[in-house]
């Protein structure tokens, strides 16, 4: 079957198969967006993938959403919302500078009970483990999530974490809190980022940047973009 799968039909497969939940409009944005007619073409793509049992779909949800051929979460579960989300900060971030060594619900201590961020990614040349709360939770809860960075923070685990530079020192990725409330967590060893979104992270810093440039009395020409570089 493997033979009639062209290029973009592998990368889409995989696409799916790393974020576990892609609606129709986001594989439209991402596969399709240059063709002159993106929908029709989606469509008769993911018909076609899905016939030939190489993705699962349900369409409990308009548009449709494609899921992982094994994928274990039921066709109604909540839990398609939440990698919804996930997805959502992932093209979010697509709009500045695509994002480098993607995991989906990463654990990196590999043990139970420990982090378990919804997202790390290499960000315009910064790490980052992103946490997405959808519903609120006690300032008590979200402290003791804070604590848990800071354990692993102290286990110098993270330093021999695949993706760390080999040509420089470890770094300890900043921790993006994606959330509508701002929470009163503290942490005097890593950095915590409260936004409502990525498009206010970029915001925050462009503004910040703007502020620094303005402070300094010589000005260097603009190397195109915002580096973010909070570690």
């Amino acid at each position: 079957m493997s033979f009639r799968l062209s290029q973009r039909d592998k990368d889409i497969i995989a696409f799916i198969n790393q974020f576990r939940a892609v609606d129709r409009d986001s594989l439209v944005d991402l596969f399709f967006k240059q063709l002159q007619s993106p929908i029709n073409a989606c469509n008769s793509v993911m018909v076609r993938l899905y016939r030939l049992g190489v993705i699962e779909r349900t369409q409990q949800y308009s548009p449709t959403v494609y899921l992982p051929v094994d994928a274990k979460i039921k066709k109604n579960s909540q839990k398609i919302l939440h990698f919804l989300s996930i997805l959502d900060v992932y093209k979010q971030m697509c709009t500045y500078s695509t994002p480098k060594q993607i995991i989906v619900e990463d654990k990196p201590t590999g043990r139970k009970g420990g982090i378990e961020p919804d997202l790390f990614c290499i960000f315009k040349g910064s790490p980052f483990w992103i946490e997405i709360q959808r519903n609120q939770y006690s300032e008590q809860k979200m402290q003791a999530k804070i604590n848990l960075y800071e354990e692993f923070f102290f286990s110098d685990e993270w330093k021999s974490l695949h993706w760390q530079p080999e040509e420089r020192a470890p770094i300890f990725p900043s921790v993006i809190l994606i959330t509508p409330v701002r929470y009163a967590v503290t942490s005097e060893h890593i950095r915590i980022i409260q936004v409502a979104s990525i498009h206010e992270l970029m915001e925050k810093y462009k503004s910040s940047a703007k502020s620094q440039k303005e402070a300094r009395t010589k000005t260097a020409p603009s190397s195109g973009g915002i580096k973010i570089n909070l570690t």
